[in-house]
């Protein structure tokens, strides 16, 4: 019989296993401190430089009018990254890079490159239509891109396929219209302000109906596109590499393209927005909706075909993985937990909840040859922490498993492929049985 392997060493620890300390710059305080000053700064400076294009009243009624559809927005994203939610903290650094960094890298590059072909081709005109439709989607969508890729690297265990990407993408691209939204609202109130426009006819309603009404989806669109390669490409296997830096690559060249078009729209005649907007943007807002929402039912069935194995072996009550691949049936259990346990044991059977997605998609990945080398330490930091939230969650999911789910077959109809955890002795938990991944190959 195999032997066990021995426990993974210490991040820090040295060849002959003596651990060793960190540099001060790989330390978590350190990096997190130097982003949110990042993030902090850029903050600082874009409101600064809106505020002395728009002026503080021209600010004021862009930063009121252009708040409302980000709730709406933020809420759509967050819906559908539901199966699996992802850290508020991953969420925030997406919008606040959207609204801060990625905007201040687009305003400040955007007008260096236009004034620089406005001088070298004495055509001021000229160079703002190019800068708008080649320069502006280059530059607005890699700055963008760059929080997703942030994501893709440093926070992968929480980046799991499409829809990690599009849910990334969508906050980052929502923070991103946000603050361009109150520099175009400031400026369309500024030029009412010295032309005497009002109401319905004024430059600032017209704004607010194009951008608002009609198109707050459009940077999300756009950004989507790269969100949508970087969560294929987390789908790839390890060894893949060359796809897992080509679908990125295409997501981006096609969020580019789109957003160029759109831009480019002006350009085209009186009806070219509108056509536009009829024959690509409502269609391609259409497909992606229908792409996002079918990804999200494949997952939930992820879900229900592999938790049944850890129900086998005793890790998972049978009527669970039912429950846990309904959305219905989670609702229902948080609520069960709220009302009998209060807002900890809520917290702690969507926790749960979270942490069993992430366990099937990791089996999912083992069984089709895509799992890291810690598959099996990664299984078990999971299943441990399914462990130590089973007396608030089994009674919450079982309550809604009656409610939602139907009849369970128990026996040889769940053989999913190696049960990877025996069954546990009484009143002890059961351990996974370490030694060589039986998914990896």
């Amino acid at each position: 019989m195999a032997s066990s392997p021995p426990y993974p060493p210490y991040p820090g620890a040295a060849p002959g296993g003596t651990p060793r300390h960190p540099h001060w710059w790989q330390r978590p305080a350190v990096r997190y401190g130097a982003m949110v000053t990042l993030l902090a700064l850029s903050g600082l400076v874009i409101l600064a430089l809106v505020r002395e294009q728009t002026g503080t009243r021209g600010f004021l009624v862009g930063l009121g009018l252009a708040v409302l559809p980000v709730p709406l927005l933020l809420a759509a994203f967050r819906w559908l990254g539901r199966v699996e939610p992802g850290p508020w903290r991953n969420l925030l650094f997406a919008f606040a890079w959207g609204a801060c960094a990625a905007a201040l890298i687009a305003i400040v590059a955007n007008s260096f490159a236009t004034r620089w072909i406005a001088t070298a081709t004495a055509d001021p005109a000229g160079a703002d239509t190019l800068g708008a439709t080649v320069i502006a989607p280059v530059v607005e969508e890699t700055a963008k891109a760059a929080a997703v890729l942030l994501l893709f690297l440093f926070r992968r265990r929480d980046f799991h396929g499409i829809l990690g990407g599009v849910v990334a993408a969508g906050f980052t691209a929502t923070g991103f219209a946000f603050t361009e939204n109150v520099l175009y609202l400031g400026n369309a109130f500024g030029t009412d302000q010295l032309t005497g426009g009002s109401g319905i006819a004024s430059v600032t309603a017209a704004t607010f109906f194009v951008r608002i009404v009609m198109s707050p989806f459009a940077h999300p669109l756009f950004t989507v596109l790269t969100g949508i390669g970087f969560g294929a490409a987390a789908l790839a296997a390890d060894r893949q590499r060359v796809r897992r830096v080509l679908l990125p690559l295409a997501g981006l060249l096609l969020a580019m393209g789109m957003h160029a078009l759109w831009n480019g729209s002006a350009t085209l005649g009186q009806f070219g927005f509108i056509a536009v907007y009829g024959a690509f943007m409502v269609p391609a807002f259409g497909l992606l909706t229908w792409l996002v929402v079918w990804t999200r039912q494949r997952e939930l069935r992820t879900v229900r075909t592999e938790l049944p194995a850890y129900a086998v072996a005793g890790w998972l009550r049978p009527a669970e993985p039912f429950a846990l691949g309904s959305m219905r049936a989670r609702r229902l259990a948080r609520k069960f937990a709220r009302e009998h346990g209060g807002r900890p044991a809520a917290r702690a059977v969507a926790q749960y909840e979270a942490y069993a997605t992430s366990l099937a998609f990791l089996r999912h990945r083992g069984r089709a040859g895509k799992a890291g080398a810690d598959f099996v330490t990664r299984e078990r930091e999971l299943l441990l922490e399914l462990w130590r939230r089973r007396a608030a969650a089994r009674p919450a999911l079982e309550h809604a498993a009656r409610l939602t789910a139907p009849p369970v077959p128990y026996g040889a109809g769940w053989a999913y492929g190696p049960v990877p955890a025996r069954w546990p002795a009484q009143g002890q938990p059961p351990y996974p049985a370490y030694g060589e991944n039986p998914y990896h190959r």
